[in-house]
């Protein structure tokens, strides 16, 4: 049954019945019936005179349209939503704003009203959420939805500062939980759904709602923008509710997130000796050297020295193999111990099945090595809490016992449907016309490039064609950066944590995004810039894969315009 809005149920009730008198009219004027035997309407006698007509009904007033609502919470008192409220609004002028809980002051906020609100889509699942709405004229129709990262409950403001500024309405959501650790599932299943797979969902569905609510005309374009968890979230969107958005920016997408906690674990017990907790056979200083001899080793292979390895899959064999620091004459700073040697061949290699030999996940990309030590843990690992009480239920789960290929099973059917995000099928999301972009860095020590670009091949294996899969969905690979952002490269292109220096749509992955949306103008380079002390010091363009940045051969290496993406 199509609802039909009350004020619209009477002009559709008046205009019937007087299209059925004129109808009736109309039969007795052509007396209609009075052939074939039928019965006939009774025609009026010669001499009487004809009725005068009735006087004609006016036509009913056009509805008067919408007004906008004032940014206050009582406007919002007969606002019915699905399964969802909002609990606070609050007029925020422009200056300097530091959301509660936070330390940090967002600067140069224009005007903007502050929704907060709350999804309860299903029993158990309460997710809160910020929206926040440019006045007067600054919207510019459309919004952006922000993700997460890890497993916090914060919200990404600066990225949603950033959507502000530029004319967007935006919100982000705490994900269905508050607290900094994982013990949020003990007793709360659902609440691994809502983390994994639907909280974005359940805000942007009331968010959209309470938009147009608020600003009379519902937002023409809804965006995604996220990265590490925040990809993860695109990736749940794009497979999950391809209806949901019209372009999906998803950064260091982890979302293949048991087998990622499985490399981890396996970067802890490759880097401790059996049974031992306390002592790692890898240090920092150590790792920092694998990286400067790799970079040392293939830094050229492209033909640019820059401090930057191009792509890291080319420095393998006889251009840089771990084993050849192995130390000669004990220990030292300049080389590896033969158990240290073992221990990055380990990591390199992954997270295996023992009895396939399968890669359950690939391990972290060469020249990634310096940033290891943030995930590998300390005296367990980390994600420790995935596993004790996410999938085993044992607060006394023993890492030293995991079975690669039993345990590893296990965990994937158990959690796997909640919180993976791997289905290489995303026709639906093509066929709604949504465009996606994702990014990764090379040297990202937590979400594998390898990784990311495995599900972007499958996706191409499906589409058929390489020209089927740039004309919806384009991966950019970043020479040197991160995660998310930062490293020795060119890392500033509109991605999560970095300033804009240009945030045009050649420069900008926002920008890029709206352009391909608004325009079908698909993203060929996103220039990439690096920044020191506030200013601008090199620019490389970032090509779609698996074409990679040329050098021309002449004119200055720190300059875009002279590479070409082959």
């Amino acid at each position: 049954m199509t609802w039909i809005p009350v004020s619209r149920r009477g002009r559709i009730a008046h205009a019937t019945t007087r299209l059925a008198a004129a109808a009736i009219g109309a039969c007795a004027l052509a007396a209609c019936g009075g052939g074939g035997g039928g019965t006939s309407l009774p025609l009026l006698p010669p001499s009487a005179p004809a009725p005068a007509p009735a006087p004609a009904t006016p036509p009913a007033p056009p509805p008067a349209a919408a007004a906008p609502l004032a940014c206050e919470l009582a406007s919002f008192a007969t606002l019915k939503l699905d399964r969802a409220s909002v609990d606070a609004v609050q007029a925020v002028p422009a200056g300097d704003f530091t959301p509660p809980g936070s330390r940090t002051a967002l600067t140069g906020m224009p005007d903007f009203c502050r929704i907060q609100g709350t999804t309860n889509s299903v029993a158990d699942s309460s997710v809160h959420f910020e929206l926040w709405v440019p006045t007067a004229a600054g919207w510019n129709g459309k919004l952006v939805v922000t993700g997460n990262g890890g497993y916090s409950p914060s919200l990404n403001y600066g990225d949603m500062r950033n959507a502000l500024l530029r004319g967007f309405a935006t919100m982000g959501g705490d994900t269905g939980h508050s607290g900094e650790d994982m013990l949020f599932v003990i007793g709360h299943p659902q609440k691994i759904v809502d983390w994994g797979t639907s909280s974005v969902h359940d805000i942007t569905m009331a968010g959209k709602a309470v938009l147009a609510a608020l600003q009379a005309k519902a937002a023409t374009r809804s965006y995604y923008y996220g990265c590490s968890t925040g990809g993860h979230q695109g990736y749940a969107e794009v497979q999950r509710y391809p209806g949901d958005f019209d372009g999906v920016i998803a950064g260091a997408p982890g979302g293949n997130r048991t087998s990622l906690n499985a490399e981890f674990l396996n970067r802890f017990l490759a880097n401790h000796a059996p049974g031992d907790n306390t002592t790692p056979i890898l240090t920092s200083a150590k790792i920092r050297l694998v990286t400067q001899k790799a970079v040392a080793a293939c830094d050229a292979i492209d033909g640019v020295t820059d401090g930057v390895i191009a792509d890291p899959r080319e420095c393998t064999g006889a251009r840089f193999d771990v084993a050849s620091l192995l130390c000669t004459a004990g220990d030292g700073p300049d080389c590896l111990t033969a158990p240290q040697v073992a221990a990055v061949q380990r990591i390199y290699a992954g997270a295996v099945n023992p009895r396939t030999k399968a890669t359950i996940y690939p391990g972290p990309a060469v020249g990634s090595e310096s940033g290891w030590a943030s995930y590998w843990g300390t005296t367990e690992p980390t994600r420790a809490d995935f596993w004790r009480y996410w999938v085993f239920d044992n607060p006394g789960w023993d890492w030293w016992s995991f079975d690669f290929d039993r345990h590893m099973t296990y965990a994937l059917a158990k959690v796997g449907p909640a919180v993976d995000q791997v289905n290489p099928d995303i026709s639906a999301f093509k066929a709604r016309g949504g465009k996606l972009i994702a990014y990764q860095g090379w040297s990202d020590p937590v979400v594998s490039p390898h990784d990311t670009i495995a599900y972007y091949e499958k996706v191409n294996t499906l589409q058929g064609s390489r020209a089927e899969t740039d004309g919806f969905f384009r991966l950019f690979m970043a020479p040197g950066m991160g995660h998310c952002s930062g490293g020795t490269g060119t890392t500033s292109f509109g991605n999560q944590g970095g300033p804009v220096p240009d945030p045009s749509a050649r420069n900008d992955l926002l920008a890029a995004l709206d352009d391909w949306v608004e325009k079908g103008k698909a993203p060929d380079v996103i220039v990439a810039s690096r920044i020191a002390g506030g200013a601008v010091t090199q620019t490389r363009p970032l090509c779609p894969h698996p074409k990679r940045a040329v050098y021309k051969g002449t004119g200055s290496t720190d300059a875009a315009e002279n590479f070409a993406c082959q």
